[in-house]
This record gives structure tokens, sequence and C-alpha cells, in this order.
């Protein structure tokens, strides 16, 4: 297990990171991909999620390899997600099932492992602003899925959905729609109900972006960088 030290960059925090993968190689590349990025730091490695965790319990996001010491570790990525966790799942096991079945988990990310360092980075520090970011195999995986009972969203519950997907808060999203934030909160909880109500749940942001892409309500290449829009225009509503 390895560390690298925390170093501000102009004088903002960094982003720390937990790798968590039983292949020293695989390791020692993606730490390498984030380290040319300043605003990313590698806080510990190594094959055991709780090792690694307890030498960098304040990590900001864990990329955690699916497949560890040759079984499957969807338990441990709902557990690490239920405590809070943003994790991005990194995998070469990129068969739309799995990917799915680890949003559904609660991954806040898919990043297949032959995607390379440009999406690796974005992924992480959209992972760690609470943005999401839809790499290719993820966006693949979302727009085939086969799955039935798409639930109807009103234009209104599209329109804040989309927005929130693209921004960093419910905040920014009620200035650009003109209404409250509570009303941003009640579309966005409207349309969790209607997907619970199809037996598709989608308790995170992930999953529920997962969801409106599945169902065509959401284009993958609409979820971009964060650019924030917000006005001083005052909530109405």
């Amino acid at each position: 297990m390895g560390a690298d030290p925390v170093v501000g960059v102009t004088g903002d925090r960094l982003v720390g990171v937990a790798i968590v993968d039983d292949h020293p190689v695989v390791v020692e590349g993606v730490r390498a991909w984030l380290a040319s990025e300043p605003r990313l730091t590698v806080l510990a490695t190594g094959d055991d999620p709780d090792e690694v965790l307890r030498a960098a319990p304040d990590a900001d996001v864990v990329l955690l390899d699916l497949r560890l010491h040759g079984r499957m570790a969807l338990d441990k990525l709902a557990e690490l997600s239920a405590t809070g966790r943003r994790v991005v799942v990194y995998s070469e096991h990129t068969d739309p099932g799995t990917m799915l079945a680890a949003l559904d988990a609660g991954a806040v990310a898919f990043l297949a492992k032959h995607e390379g360092r440009e999406h690796c980075v974005a992924t992480v520090l959209a992972a760690a602003s609470d943005r999401p970011y839809v790499p290719p195999a993820l966006a693949g995986a979302m727009v085939g899925d086969p799955r039935p009972d798409r639930p109807m969203l009103s234009d209104k519950e599209r329109e804040a959905l989309l927005l929130w997907f693209q921004s960093m808060s419910k905040a920014s999203v009620a200035r650009r729609m003109r209404i409250s934030e509570h009303t941003v909160k009640q579309y966005v909880d409207r349309a969790r109900i209607k997907y619970t109500r199809a037996g598709r749940p989608a308790a995170t942001k992930a999953a529920l972006l997962a969801r409106a892409i599945e169902d065509g309500l959401v284009r993958p290449e609409e979820i971009g960088i964060y650019r924030s829009q917000a006005t001083h225009d005052r909530p109405t509503p």
C-alpha cells in the first residue's frame, strides 16, 4: 500500500483518491495518470478496500476494481456506497449487465479499464464534485438497456433532471428554471418515486441518470462538463 503527500495547488484543496485494485501494474498506471492532474492526489492504494480506507479515511473518491481476488465485489461496492462513499468502479468487465448492476449498487460512475487517462481523470473529478460523467462504454450500456416499464415524466421533471445532471446543485437548477429549490427537489423526488413504482428504483444521482438515459429522456452527449449558468434572479415558487 502506498500514499502520495498532499500538497496544495494554488490554495485549493486537492481531491483525494483511494485506489483499490489487486494488480500492482494497474495501480501504478492509474496512479501515474492521476498524478498528471494537479487537482488530484492519490492518498492510498492496495487490494483490500477496508485496509485502503483505514489508510485514507478522508478520500473523496474510491476507485474500485470490481473484481478482487477472483470474485466480484458488488457487495463491497454496495456497502461502501451505503456509507456515503463516492465509488467509481474501474473494471475490465464491461458487459452492460455488469455495468448497470454496479450503478444499481450505488457506484457514481463506471469506467472501463481500456478507456484511458482522459476519461479516468474526468470521471474522478466529476465524482468528487457530485457531477455525472458518462464515459463511452457506460453510455453504450445505458442506451442499449432493454428493460421495460418506463415511467412518464413531465416536461418540467425532465428539464429539472437534465439541468441537475449538468450542474453541481439544486440551487443552480432553481435559478435556471426560475423556481424555488424546494420545487426542484419535488421534481427530482417525483421522478424517483415514478421509477420506484415502475420497479426500477434510482436511489442515487448516478442511478437516476442511468434510468433517464436508458429511457431516452436524456442523451449521453447532453451530460457535459459543468458550466455555471446561475443568475442573480430571485427564485420564485
